[in-house]
């Protein structure tokens, strides 16, 4: 059985360390993202920031997920980071265009923002949301203090958000962050990945969190238990929530998230996460 209520993802599906572990032993990559969704109702596409995929390539990621899956599509660094949203109409159109044939497939585009986009820029940013055909999802993330004064700044871009139904991206990074001599991954990621405040506050109907924390279940237990509490009530009041855990060794990803699913069923009715493809594939070879 599917999950319905939420959506929870990864990052990626195409982990070769997962093969014969959560995939699998004998799955080639092509079939990882039918198998990745046959667990996971969600996952970021970041791919797209750095390359927009041919018609072709969307059409066959959309043939291998279930009616539910969506993608979450980053949009690519030429729009947000080089032209900084900039005349930037074209390029838009042109994205979006790229994924219409799987629509039903496709949940809030990812608008992630340079940490050098300030609020001199809002602008820009103004004009890019009043652009947005409304058939689809959209959510932003900001990483300039200036979105994070908890006053006239940051109260126009909630503002903005709410008024165009578009989504405020949490990246919650406090315990990456937190860690102290951490092995080589751990270290790497807190390198690469920003420590901006968290805001637990929605700005429309699909709350969109993003949750890098330690790799192990252990030291990320009062972080993942405090988003599953707010995730929870997000969804009693009649929103649904797009979660995506990260780790900074990716092998670690699938059971950090199976633990946060676990934990938000202490607080909300929910249907299981279904098993991974190597236990089903365990429990099948047990049978003979």
């Amino acid at each position: 059985m599917s999950i319905k209520k939420y959506h929870i993802g990864l990052t990626q599906w195409g982990l070769k360390e997962w093969k014969g572990e959560f995939y699998t032993d004998d799955a080639s990559q092509d079939q990882f993202l039918k198998q990745y969704a046959s667990v996971f109702n969600s996952v970021e596409g970041n791919t797209t920031f750095y390359r927009v995929p041919s018609a072709d390539t969307v059409l066959k990621w959309g043939r291998q997920v279930p009616d539910g899956f969506k993608f979450c599509f980053k949009f690519p660094q030429t729009i947000t980071h080089y032209k900084r949203l900039k005349d930037v109409e074209t390029e838009v159109m042109e994205f979006l265009e790229r994924f219409e044939p799987i629509r039903t497939k496709v949940g809030p585009f990812h608008i992630q923002l340079s940490s050098q986009f300030s609020f001199r820029e809002f602008e820009k940013l103004e004009a890019l949301c009043d652009m947005l055909p409304p058939h689809y999802h959209y959510a932003v993330e900001v990483r300039h203090p200036d979105f994070y004064d908890r006053g006239k700044k940051e109260n126009r871009l909630f503002d903005l958000l709410k008024a165009q139904s578009i989504d405020r991206v949490t990246f919650d990074t406090r315990k990456l962050h937190s860690i102290k001599g951490g092995d080589e991954t751990i270290r790497a990621a807190q390198k690469k990945k920003p420590n901006p405040p968290v805001r637990f506050d929605a700005s429309s109907s699909r709350p969109f969190v993003r949750f890098v924390g330690a790799n192990d279940i252990l030291n990320n237990e009062t972080y993942l238990k405090e988003w599953a509490i707010i995730t929870a009530d997000w969804i009693k009041d009649g929103l649904h929530p797009y979660i995506f855990i990260h780790a900074p060794d990716t092998f670690h990803a699938p059971e950090l998230a199976r633990y946060f699913h676990n934990r938000l069923a202490e607080f909300v009715e929910l249907e299981s996460m279904p098993q991974s493809p190597k236990k089903r594939q365990n429990e099948q070879l047990g049978l003979f």
